[in-house]
């Protein structure tokens, strides 16, 4: 009988906090996806463009650099299942959506910045894994992602001047 609890206990711990830990993961990233959607749809009418040159055809008001900045960590279960490609090799999709992520918010940031610019020109996109190691000898991990362009806002037309070029 102690033999199966102490089978229990040793299997059946790591895989239950695995279990948990894929579960939460899953939950957070998810919900975490909706809020960039709705994000992204907020803001789909200010376009973010990686030429350099845009419409020239308007006067502009105001150009400025914005940068929008995010750190998305690493949950246990996809630090897991990146430890077993490391083994056997092969693309490690389980940070292919953190990296998603961590662009998609960094724009949105970057586009927080400046609420009122009309086009987002140059956008840059960096990224950098961030590792350390606790004093326990764990390992930590995330993915910054920072989000930069010179946000233009083009300047507004007042309706005397559109009467005076009809005039």
């Amino acid at each position: 009988m102690d033999a199966v609890i102490a089978m229990a206990v040793n299997f059946g711990l790591p895989l239950g906090l695995i279990l948990f830990a894929f579960v939460s993961g899953k939950l957070i990233e998810r919900r975490h996806f909706k809020r960039i959607a709705a994000g992204e749809a907020a803001t789909a009418h200010q376009p973010a463009i990686t030429a350099r040159n845009w419409d020239l055809s308007h006067e502009v008001e105001k150009a400025e650099l914005v940068q929008g900045a995010v750190v998305v960590s690493i949950d246990y279960f996809k630090r897991f299942m990146a430890g077993l490609y490391n083994l056997v090799g092969g693309r490690v999709r389980s940070f292919e959506s953190i990296l998603d992520r961590g662009r998609r918010e960094a724009v949105l940031r970057m586009k927080a910045a400046c609420p009122d610019a009309d086009i987002f020109v140059n956008l840059r996109l960096e990224t950098s894994m961030l590792a350390s190691t606790t004093s326990k000898g764990q390992y930590l991990g995330g993915v910054e992602v920072i989000a930069y362009a010179t946000a233009i806002r083009y300047r507004r037309r007042r309706t005397d001047e559109i009467h005076a070029e009809i005039a």
